[in-house]
């Protein structure tokens, strides 16, 4: 389909590229940004004035819950979340049921999600077989199906021997590993330690969990020369080793969630189970810690950590309710409201959002490496198109996740939103339309 973008703000962080540009669409890629041909005609007209045009979000965590939990989620409606979240690529942890240990399920997610034309599906692959941390999958099986990288989820690998082997292996054919720090005995835990913990009586996990982790992974990477993607960061101290990892060259790259972005334990309350998520949230400086090193790129990207869950799950008291919340329709929101916060230029609060997940995810794009996350010509045609100066609340029963659960809701906070996206494009389909005015 040939669709013509018009009256829009272009914002592409990639390029720095900020100005008022028509965009030309036209068999699943950019055909013209500015100067539309004259013989081109469009099947649709995207009427995007007050609206700034940029390239699709990434998001690097979000789970679909699918195979294994559709109770929680389906595919089509955790796709259709993203859609309506200006996301046109994801990437999703393997702890499906089953787990993502063998390459036909890998291939048969990948299909359906091709299927639906919603939103770019980039699996990861299970590093051990059944996340059991004993025994490697068959890497090069998996990457052959599609698996973007490895990871253990929310599962550590006890087996420090095991984890070399997995980093060993990694090196040797190029892959990635994506891993959350965290000590297996250290984190088990409900809430981060410290005085709102101890004042609940809930159980802690420390810093420490964090940090040990990280400190083995950092001298695992220094020997084995892994690829390593530190996932959903939470801690000042652990910014702390992520900032002297990188200064000393590693091959480290990390992320952070919306939730730790934006909240601290002093939003558990009285025992709110929407604030129960994994990572914990921390005190007022571990976020404003985090909130710094994103600004300066120490965290690479911003991720949704998109966990629908059950409601029944969310209703048991805190210690028992089941961690997670659905983020995917906020991430835009969240990342936009930091940036404010932040003082930071809009292209750099898109970035994080953008071109810095897609430099995470490197070569294991294949054919997209070189233009996704961005807006070029003669590039993939994934494109969000939202209004910076609307403002919403988040009702949960208004999203399009089957996840309704959020710390984010109305009730909780009473914080009003930044952005809203009126239209999403992937590869230069409409997967998502708001009130974008159209014309034939």
């Amino acid at each position: 389909m040939k669709i013509l973008i018009q009256n829009g703000r272009l914002i592409d962080p990639a390029s720095g590229r900020d100005e008022r540009a028509d965009v030309a669409i036209a068999t699943g890629r950019i055909l013209t940004i500015g100067t539309v041909p004259a013989d081109f005609q469009p099947q649709r007209v995207i009427d995007a004035a007050g609206c700034i045009v940029a390239p699709g979000l990434v998001d690097l965590a979000a789970r679909l819950r699918e195979p294994g939990h559709e109770h929680e989620g389906m595919l089509e409606s955790e796709l259709n979340a993203a859609a309506a979240g200006g996301v046109t690529s994801l990437v999703c942890p393997p702890d499906t049921d089953p787990t993502l240990d063998e390459p036909g399920l890998v291939e048969m997610l990948k299909f359906r999600a091709r299927k639906l034309s919603l939103c770019r599906l980039f699996p990861l692959g299970a590093l051990t077989r059944g996340l059991a941390g004993e025994v490697l999958t068959e890497m090069a099986e998996l990457t052959e199906a599609g698996c973007v990288g490895f990871s253990q989820a929310d599962v550590p690998v006890i087996d420090t021997l095991v984890l070399q082997r997995a980093l060993q292996y990694a090196a040797t054919f190029g892959y990635s590993t994506w891993l959350r720090p965290q000590d297996g005995w250290l984190g088990k835990g409900v809430a981060a330690s410290g005085a709102v913990a101890t004042r609940l009586g809930l159980s802690g996990v420390p810093v420490a969990a964090e940090t040990v982790a990280m400190l083995t992974l950092i001298e695992l990477v220094r020997t084995t020369g892994a690829r390593v993607h530190l996932c959903r960061l939470s801690s000042a101290a652990g910014v702390a080793l992520l900032r002297a990892a990188k200064a000393e060259g590693l091959p480290i790259t990390a992320d952070v969630s919306i939730n730790s972005l934006h909240l601290t334990d002093v939003d558990i309350g009285f025992f709110n189970p929407a604030m129960r998520l994994t990572p914990p949230l921390r005190q007022g400086s571990d976020r404003d810690a985090l909130r710094a090193a994103l600004a300066d790129g120490t965290l690479d990207a911003l991720v949704s950590d998109h966990t629908p869950v059950e409601g029944d799950m969310k209703t048991l008291p805190f210690g028992e309710a089941e961690p997670g919340a659905t983020g995917l329709e906020l991430l835009l929101s969240m990342a936009l409201k930091w940036g404010t916060d932040s003082g930071l230029p809009i292209t750099t609060t898109l970035a994080r959002v953008t071109s810095g997940p897609v430099r995470v995810l490197g070569d294991a794009l294949g054919s997209l490496a070189s233009s996704a996350g961005q807006l070029v010509e003669g590039g993939v045609a994934d494109v969000c198109i939202f209004d910076p100066d609307a403002t919403w609340t988040v009702q949960p029963g208004s999203l399009l996740s089957q996840g309704k659960h959020t710390p984010f809701a109305f009730e909780a906070t009473g914080m009003a939103l930044p952005g809203r996206v009126r239209a999403t494009l992937v590869a230069g389909t409409v997967a998502y339309a708001a009130s974008v005015p159209t014309a034939a």
